[in-house]
C-alpha cells in the first residue's frame, strides 16, 4: 500500500486542480515557501465567557465550581471567565480602587462535578446560625410600625411591610 501511495504522489502532482486551475506540485511549492516558522512561543488559546456568581460564591464553568472572594463579589454578578487549558481565572467585570480586576486564579479541573475552593473565599459569608443574610456591616433598619403615606388597604400594608419599597422623601437642603 505504501509503494502505490508513492507512485501515485507525483501523478497527482502533475495534475491540474479542478478549482484553482495550477499544477498542483507548483502550487504546492508557492504555499510551502510563503509558510514562516513557527514562533518560539507557544501561541496562547484561552476561553472567555461571562458566569453569574451564586449566593455561595462560586461560578459554574465547564462542569465545575469555583469559588470567588465573598467580599469582592455579590449573588448573581457576572463575572468574566478566562479559561486555558491549565487554568481558570475570574475576572471581576468592573474594576476595583487600584484597578484590579483579577478574583481568583486556580488550576482548572480534570473532569466535571469538582469544587475547586479555596476556603478564604467564604470569609464574610453568613454562617446560618443567626437571622443574618448578608455579608454587609450595615445592621438592618427596623421597620416602621406606621404606613408612610396616607393610603391605607391590604396593598399598601403589604407594600409598606417591605423595607426595599419604602422610599423615604428627600430632605430639603439650603432652605
Amino acid at each position: 500500500m505504501d509503494a502505490a501511495f508513492a507512485a501515485w504522489v507525483p501523478q497527482r502532482r502533475a495534475q491540474i486542480h479542478k478549482t484553482h486551475r495550477e499544477v498542483i506540485g507548483e502550487r504546492a511549492a508557492r504555499d510551502h515557501a510563503a509558510l514562516k516558522p513557527l514562533p518560539p512561543t507557544p501561541y496562547l488559546v484561552a476561553e472567555r465567557h461571562l458566569r453569574p456568581v451564586g449566593k455561595d460564591c462560586l461560578v459554574a464553568f465547564g462542569g465545575n465550581l469555583y469559588s470567588v472572594p465573598a467580599r469582592k463579589v455579590r449573588p448573581r454578578q457576572l463575572v468574566e471567565v478566562r479559561a486555558t487549558k491549565s487554568q481558570v481565572m475570574l475576572h471581576s467585570t468592573a474594576a476595583d480602587t487600584s484597578g484590579e480586576t483579577l478574583l481568583a486564579m486556580r488550576p482548572r479541573a480534570v473532569g466535571r462535578g469538582v469544587r475547586v475552593v479555596e476556603e478564604t473565599h467564604w470569609d464574610g459569608l453568613p454562617t446560618g446560625k443567626g437571622r443574618r443574610t448578608t455579608t454587609r456591616d450595615v445592621p438592618p433598619q427596623p421597620r416602621r410600625k406606621q404606613p408612610l403615606g396616607e393610603e391605607s388597604g391590604p396593598l399598601q400594608a403589604l407594600l409598606n411591610r417591605a423595607v426595599a419599597t419604602r422610599v423615604e422623601p428627600p430632605s430639603p437642603v439650603g432652605l
